[in-house]
């Protein structure tokens, strides 16, 4: 029963209030001078089965029915949004994200020092393992005695929805629709668990970024980190993307609904129009069997838009442009 009950629960973690702080402010830089396309897949689009009814699944948040579903061509980014490349959107825009605005972000706690796990002792209810930590933001991921000197290529963190579009509308790119995240992940495979096959560790290789040992309290890092791992880390699925499993929660643009697309369009499906959360995407370093199996690639979870963390950020995606 134990394990029901925190298979229903999730390793992300939301901001319950907004301060008085504006974060609707209208976006006032300039966009990018022309859309890099390196490091982009294109992707022919067609019908796949999307969903699941495995008994692994979580019927709350909507994973099933298993749907034929169709999406039309689009590029995708090859990797998640990495610190390099967000620091260079910072240098060209400004850009002040949610958790400098707030002033503060979530941190997991092993991944503090025993001098700042003292010090940050404000907790989330329900989920004691978050602290909430002074200064952490994407430059700082630990709070101010962090940096990311050594993560250039690692994915950027602490990025809230509205953070992401912010990214997306400098680039010229976009947030991708559920369908077209799912439909990326599974790499051709039809109906497989993960993006890889139906088996977590093949031959007892690692393939994503995700929690050994017991959480929260123990983490073997037998796959090789604690915290996040370099965009390019682990094998590609079948279209060649890497890290689509675990690693850090990748944000979506459908609002969140457990049910709304059971009668929403089949034909590129956007979700609803309006809602109190947004879709994320993939798991994080954080998830576990016993707690949290989302890398799976039909699981999905949501969060507010204005919440951040040291396991959520994003890739992007670009629509096929027609003369």
């Amino acid at each position: 029963m134990e394990k029901d009950i925190k298979h229903k629960s999730c390793c992300s973690v939301s901001r319950e209030a907004t301060n008085d702080i504006n974060l609707e402010e209208k976006l006032s830089f300039k966009k990018r001078k022309s859309t890099s396309m390196d490091d982009m897949i294109f992707l022919q689009g067609g019908e796949f089965l999307m969903g699941t009814e495995d008994k692994e699944g979580f019927p709350l948040d909507g994973e099933g029915p298993i749907r034929k579903v169709k999406v039309s061509p689009f590029y995708m980014d090859k990797y998640a949004v990495t610190n390099r490349e967000f620091a260079y959107f910072v240098e060209e825009t400004n850009y002040k994200t949610d958790a400098e605005k707030y002033g503060w972000s979530f941190v997991f706690h092993l991944l503090l020092s025993e001098e700042d796990a003292a010090l940050y002792t404000r907790v989330p209810r329900n989920t004691p393992w978050w602290r909430v930590v002074e200064g952490a933001y994407w430059k700082n991921p630990e709070g101010p005695n962090s940096s990311i000197e050594d993560r250039w290529n690692h994915p950027v963190v602490h990025i809230s929805w509205n953070d992401a579009m912010a990214y997306c509308e400098w680039s010229g790119k976009r947030l991708s629709t559920e369908a077209e995240w799912e439909y990326a992940a599974r790499g051709g495979l039809v109906q497989n668990k993960y993006c890889w096959g139906n088996e977590l560790s093949p031959h007892g290789k690692h393939m994503c970024n995700i929690w050994q040992g017991e959480f929260p309290s123990i983490n073997t890092a037998e796959d090789g980190f604690i915290g996040t791992a370099p965009v390019d880390s682990y094998e590609p699925n079948g279209y060649g993307f890497f890290n689509m499993a675990g690693n850090v929660w990748e944000w979506c643009s459908d609002w969140f609904h457990p049910t709304f697309h059971q009668t929403d369009s089949l034909v590129n499906p956007k979700g609803p129009t309006n809602g109190h959360t947004k879709s994320m995407r993939g798991g994080s370093y954080l998830c576990h069997d016993s707690y949290c199996n989302r890398y799976r690639v039909a699981a999905r979870t949501h969060n507010t838009i204005d919440s951040s963390s040291g396991n959520l950020g994003f890739r992007c995606v670009k629509d096929i442009e027609h003369n």
